[in-house]
């Protein structure tokens, strides 16, 4: 079994660090640059930064950002928000991200994602999927005759956008992505779990990693997206970024349940 990442998310607005519950109730949680320097402590295997607001303020994301994010982390980081057009992969691309993650845009503008995976491989594209569970009466069929329990949702979770999760997840596989940021706003801040259904459904479907998001509040929590949910990696923010647990914490309780992480790599 391929390493397991644990990945902190961290929401920026305005400059700093926020967090809500389903997308709103935004409160304050520190200074970007300050968490990411205490997360490279504790061995986190990668960091997203997400400009929330950039696609709702028609914005880009800051390359300031980027920029000293590069210069003070030494673990890999995905940075998104606002990002419409292969210059501003390029900018922030050539201001120190490992990877980009492209939301709103893809939606509005499918072939981005193929362009910017020809042109800076698909291993520096992320597409960031926020869905939703249907209403039950409002439920479709797909192409498949299955029934879609998920809508894409763009716009930082403000816009529904009447697709289906597991149906654009596989076009986005299709056009060149290189992972996918699966987050459930249904779950997203409450602590209970991750939708371990939705993350399994589209893992099930798809060849590219999967980063499960939304949800986690317990080692266990953790270990279910992992195992049930079949994600490749975990992201979470409330629990780190007040304390909860530490990422070396995580790590330590999934590999005593055979689950393996970077960490068992270190140790000498």
């Amino acid at each position: 079994m391929l390493a397991r990442r644990i990945i902190p998310c961290l929401d920026i607005k305005d400059g700093r660090v926020v967090k809500g519950t389903s997308f709103v109730g935004l409160r304050d949680a520190g200074d970007p640059l300050e968490l990411a320097q205490r997360y490279n402590e504790q061995s986190a295997d990668e960091l997203v930064f997400l400009d929330i607001t950039a696609s709702k303020e028609n914005r880009g994301t800051t390359i300031e950002l980027a920029t000293r994010l590069a210069r003070e982390l030494f673990i890999p980081f995905t940075i998104g928000g606002g990002i419409s057009s292969l210059e501003d992969m390029h900018s922030l691309v050539t201001a120190g991200a490992d990877k980009v993650s492209v939301n709103s845009s893809a939606i509005r503008n499918p072939n981005l994602i193929t362009e910017g995976a020809k042109r800076f491989g698909s291993q520096c594209i992320v597409v960031a999927i926020d869905a939703r569970k249907r209403d039950q009466n409002s439920q479709k069929k797909d192409t498949k005759d299955k029934i879609s329990k998920w809508e894409v949702f763009s716009h930082g979770g403000s816009l529904a956008t009447g697709l289906d999760a597991v149906a654009w997840a596989g076009e986005m596989e299709a056009r060149g992505a290189g992972e996918i940021l699966l987050t459930s706003m249904d779950a997203d801040g409450h602590q209970d779990g991750f939708e371990l259904e939705l993350t399994a459904a589209i893992s099930g479907t798809l060849n590219i990693p999967v980063i499960a998001s939304g949800g986690g509040g317990t080692f266990e929590h953790f270990r279910d997206a992992l195992t049930i949910g079949k994600a490749d990696a975990v992201l979470a923010a409330s629990v780190f970024h007040y304390g909860k647990y530490t990422v070396s914490q995580v790590k330590e309780y999934l590999s005593e349940n055979n689950i393996p992480t970077r960490r068992e790599y270190n140790t000498p």
